[in-house]
């Protein structure tokens, strides 16, 4: 089973434990069009592997071996982002699967839900905690 964390305890993770990344798997539009963490205080960079390959949003058969690519390994804290925390979620039990042990889903995601008038980013995830972010 995968856990939840919230926002902010990821942000500390990552600064805290050199072996702690965050796998953000959205697709590239909402990476370049609503941004993605920031994670230069901490020391790091964001790994960048979609889910879900734009257009035709089909799982990406090369999730995992992407992430060994990237330098991840069993040994690793890896915590998975998405827009809500749905796509992370999935993405981490197929990290799991594969052997990758110490996966965990960013709860509420980069965005979190939508609020009253259907907008992301107010009420809860990365951005409302307050996390550093950047556009693209």
């Amino acid at each position: 089973m995968v856990e939840n964390i919230q926002p902010r305890d990821v942000w500390q993770a990552l600064q805290d434990n050199p072996k702690a990344q965050l796998v953000d798997v959205r697709t590239d539009a909402e990476w370049n069009f609503v941004g993605v963490p920031d994670l230069g205080p901490a020391g790091k960079q964001a790994v960048l592997i979609p889910w879900q390959v734009y257009p035709t949003m089909g799982v990406n058969g090369d999730f995992v071996a992407q992430l060994g690519q990237a330098g991840l390994s069993p040994d690793n804290e890896i915590y998975f982002l998405c827009r809500s925390g749905v796509r992370s979620l999935a993405a981490a039990q197929a990290a799991q699967a594969a052997g990758f042990a110490q996966v965990f889903n960013i709860a509420d995601g980069f965005e979190g839900p939508p609020d009253g008038q259907a907008h992301r980013g107010q009420m809860a995830g990365w951005k409302a905690s307050g996390l550093p972010w950047r556009q693209k």
